[in-house]
């Protein structure tokens, strides 16, 4: 092979190497995304269908709210891989029926910033409309619960009728109550207020009492402490059963292996750490399935009973058949 041929086949060589590089040089430089997926989950659970709906996360400072000492939190959490602040779920459950599409609570809406308040725009990517909620159960009246009630000063669910416990809305939408409430307490009464009255106002807010039976296949149950009408939602169809169970627990990384354990936001402390172990013990002995609002999205799970603490089993992701 002659000189020229040779200087000319390296040249070709290099010339595709230099390419090569110039190619992977060229995708190692892609901007990240830095987005998920819409952050809803769907399963049935026997003739209804479940979706779980993230309105996002927050970083809570659970090692201050937790009523244990901080240590104890820290070493709870790195057993888990977690640290403090925690990034908090935020999570709503929709149910279809078959005849009605009912909604347990509403998100934060506007009241907590960026990092929420996505909960409209997870309903809408999974295949559903504000317009078509008929109805919408609160576990309670924190404001992460019922912010995303409004959306530009006007009723996010139009055509939905909102309920909740009586005891509760008559606590939190007392302007009595929020009269004499402290200065560093008095936004719970405002949020409360400011979400729920205009429902009030066009007539699209029913308040309940006792335990009651509020569709086919969902009765609610009062578990008190949390706050004074806390309650949770038991959903049955076809004899498989899902526990909404609102604020029950907001750190299972502490207080699945700690029950006793209670948290700041809880307004009878012996109280919700009672109802907790109460429904926590009773659904871990039927096998039911749970949905909470701050165990990490979707929330759905069973809890298996081990002598005095629990155990968290995430639900399996399957498809829908």
């Amino acid at each position: 092979m002659s000189i020229v041929k040779k200087v000319f086949r390296t040249s070709l060589i290099l010339l595709a190497f230099a390419s090569g590089l110039t190619s992977v040089a060229t995708m190692a430089a892609a901007p990240m995304a830095k987005t998920s997926a819409p952050g809803y989950f769907r399963m049935m659970l026997g003739e209804f269908e479940i979706t779980a709906l993230n309105d996002g996360t927050i970083d809570l400072p659970v090692e201050k709210l937790l009523t244990q000492p901080e240590a104890h939190t820290h070493a709870a959490l790195a057993k888990a891989y977690l640290n403090a602040p925690l990034e908090t779920s935020v999570n709503a459950f929709l149910i279809n029926t078959g005849s009605k599409l009912i909604l347990i609570d509403a998100g934060t809406g506007s009241l907590f910033g960026p990092t929420l308040g996505k909960l409209i725009s997870n309903l809408k990517a999974s295949g559903y409309t504000p317009a078509q909620i008929d109805d919408i159960y609160l576990t309670h009246l924190h404001a992460d619960h019922i912010g995303g009630l409004i959306a530009n000063n006007a009723l996010a669910f139009p055509n939905a009728i909102v309920h909740a416990d009586k005891k509760d809305a008559d606590f939190w939408l007392s302007q009595k109550n929020l009269d004499k409430a402290a200065a560093d307490q008095k936004d719970g009464y405002k949020n409360a207020i400011a979400s729920i009255n205009p429902y009030v106002v066009a007539e699209k807010f029913v308040p309940f009492a006792d335990d009651v039976n509020i569709a086919t296949g969902i009765t609610s149950y009062a578990t008190y402490g949390h706050t004074e009408g806390h309650t949770i939602y038991k959903v049955e169809s076809k004899g498989e059963q899902l526990w909404v169970i609102g604020d029950l627990i907001h750190v299972n990384a502490v207080q699945l292996e700690h029950p006793e354990v209670t948290i700041a936001f809880d307004s009878d402390q012996k109280q919700a750490a009672a109802e907790r172990d109460k429904i926590f013990t009773e659904g871990a002995k039927q096998g039911v399935l749970f949905a909470a609002s701050h165990i990490q999205f979707p929330g759905i799970g069973h809890l298996r009973k081990e002598v005095k603490s629990y155990e968290w089993i995430p639900v399996n992701f399957i498809r829908l058949r």
